[in-house]
């Protein structure tokens, strides 16, 4: 479902600003590990999903959650599925969706803040994200957030989640292949 979702005050910059807790936040410039673990997860979120939806990085979403205004966020992998997407729509409106992805990652930088990274979680679910993971590379876990509960795995487990059927992903050979 499509939501109309007044816009904030856009700050355009390089790299992408996000609206965090009311205000305007850089994000962090990524460094090699995070750049492998975007590549890597784009890449298999886009292939279980491509017949359901598009998949992206850096992509813009303006999301209005139930406990304040609404605000813009720039995940760092996204999947929305085509039936979140609205149909015959202009094309602005699927380049910036004024939906939350179906499913997100957030892949963390040492200089991450948690309050942060907890208030986009927060603003992910309650605007309707059925899965936010949260990849931490210097600590080697994965946080699989939803609406229910979270759940902390180690580097030698393997993602899935309801929301995700089909989708498994082990984590020791991406690990192992960042680690060459």
């Amino acid at each position: 479902m499509q939501i109309e979702v007044p816009i904030p005050y856009v700050v355009e910059a390089e790299p992408a600003m996000e609206w965090l807790m009311d205000e305007p936040v850089q994000k962090v410039s990524p460094v090699y590990d995070h750049s492998f673990w975007q590549r890597k997860l784009a890449e298999e979120l886009g292939n279980w999903g491509r017949l359901r939806g598009r998949t992206g990085s850096e992509w813009r979403f303006w999301i209005a959650p139930s406990f304040g205004p609404a605000c813009y966020l720039v995940p760092d992998v996204a999947f929305v599925s085509f039936d979140r997407l609205p149909k015959g729509a202009p094309r602005d409106a699927i380049r910036e969706p004024r939906v939350a992805p179906d499913i997100v990652v957030e892949i963390l930088s040492p200089r991450d803040r948690n309050v942060l990274v907890q208030h986009k979680i927060n603003v992910y679910l309650s605007g309707g994200t059925e899965l936010v993971i949260v990849l931490d590379p210097e600590q080697r876990i994965v946080t699989l957030h939803d609406r229910e509960y979270s759940l902390t795995i180690g580097e030698t487990d393997i993602v899935t989640h309801r929301s995700m059927p089909g989708f498994v992903l082990a984590l020791a050979p991406l690990f192992e292949e960042m680690d060459v």
